[in-house]
C-alpha cells in the first residue's frame, strides 16, 4: 500500500511555465492509423497520436486561463470540452506522442501569455496633415493637366 501512496505523490507533472503545469494523469492518449511516410507500416501499426485534454476537469489550470485556452483551442475543443490534438506527421509512435505533448505545452503557454497593450490613437501632427495636402494637391494638378488641351 504504501508503495501506491508514493506513487500517486510523485505524480508524473508537465511543465509550461515557471508556476503552471499540467499532470501527465490528466491526458488521455489514443492510437491511431496515420497517413505519409511510412508504406505498409503505415497500414499494419496505429502510428498517429489523438491527444485529449480536458482543462475543466484537470484542476491545475486558473479559471481566466482555461476560458483563454478554450477560446484559443477553436475547432480543436470538442463538445464534452476537451481539447483534442492528432500528431501523425512521424512514422515512431514516440515521437507522434512527444509532437502532440509539445503542441499541447505551446497552446497553453500561448493561452498563458499576456494580453498587449492596448493601442492609444493618437492625431496626426500638423506637418504630417499639411505634407499629406501637399501631395494631395500635386497629384490632382497631375491629373487635371492630362485632360484635353482647348484652343483658345
Amino acid at each position: 500500500m504504501s508503495l501506491r501512496l508514493n506513487r500517486t505523490m510523485a505524480e508524473t507533472r508537465i511543465p509550461i511555465s515557471n508556476n503552471l503545469y499540467i499532470r501527465e494523469s490528466d491526458l488521455a492518449e489514443r492510437f491511431i492509423h496515420s497517413g505519409g511516410p511510412g508504406g505498409q507500416n503505415v497500414n499494419k501499426l496505429a502510428t498517429g497520436v489523438q491527444l485529449r485534454y480536458n482543462p475543466r476537469t484537470a484542476q491545475t489550470l486558473p479559471w481566466d486561463l482555461i476560458a483563454k485556452l478554450e477560446k484559443l483551442a477553436g475547432k480543436r475543443l470538442n463538445a464534452a470540452g476537451e481539447i483534442v490534438l492528432q500528431a501523425t506527421r512521424f512514422r515512431s509512435q514516440d515521437k507522434n506522442r512527444e509532437d502532440a505533448r509539445k503542441r499541447l505545452v505551446a497552446l497553453i503557454a500561448e493561452a498563458a501569455l499576456p494580453p498587449p497593450p492596448k493601442r492609444r490613437p493618437t492625431r496626426p501632427s500638423f506637418s504630417a496633415r499639411r505634407k499629406r495636402m501637399d501631395s494631395k494637391t500635386r497629384r490632382g494638378t497631375t491629373k487635371r493637366l492630362r485632360g484635353r488641351v482647348q484652343d483658345d
